[in-house]
């Protein structure tokens, strides 16, 4: 039996967020794969609101939230009260600036080890994973579970009939 597409997809998020890991590690630099989107996101503008930073990566608000303490703690980033209460601004640190700046060269051979994975494939990993992300936005996978199961439990029904 073939695994399931989310086992695929967590295996495949902890090989690739394992070796960037070391590589940063081997370099002396604490830095966590799952900061990149915050980093990403505030290399485009100064300050983003972490429901900016979810829009730009496709992320939840939650799971942002709980890696932006993350980084609070580390004294990568500042975090300071936006115009509505509910709204938090996020900021690079001063050392969060060094970071990027460190950061930099490993992000562009991180991207072009991951074209070169990309050329070794069938068809293009991005292409697949952007396509299938977003047709889930466009129908949930909720949705089609529970469209499969309604069709099985339909032909089960017809094939006792039949009987």
């Amino acid at each position: 039996m073939r695994s399931g597409l989310g086992t695929m997809l967590r295996r495949l998020v902890a090989l690739l967020d394992g070796d960037v890991e070391r590589v940063y590690g081997n370099a002396g630099l604490d830095f966590r794969a799952r900061y990149y989107p915050v980093f990403q996101a505030l290399s485009r503008e100064e300050a983003c609101t972490i429901r900016a930073i979810a829009l730009q990566s496709g992320l939840t608000h939650s799971a942002l939230s709980q890696t932006i303490t993350e980084m609070r703690k580390a004294g990568l980033v500042t975090v300071t009260p936006g115009e509505d209460a509910r709204e938090r601004n996020v900021e690079l640190s001063p050392k969060g600036k060094l970071v990027m700046a460190e950061l930099q060269p490993y992000w562009e051979a991180i991207a072009a080890a991951a074209d070169a994975l990309d050329a070794e494939l069938d068809g293009s990993l991005f292409r697949a994973l952007e396509g299938a992300a977003d047709a889930l936005e466009q129908r949930s996978f909720y949705d089609r579970i529970e469209a499969e199961r309604a069709a099985r439990i339909a032909k089960r029904t017809r094939k006792k009939k039949e009987t």
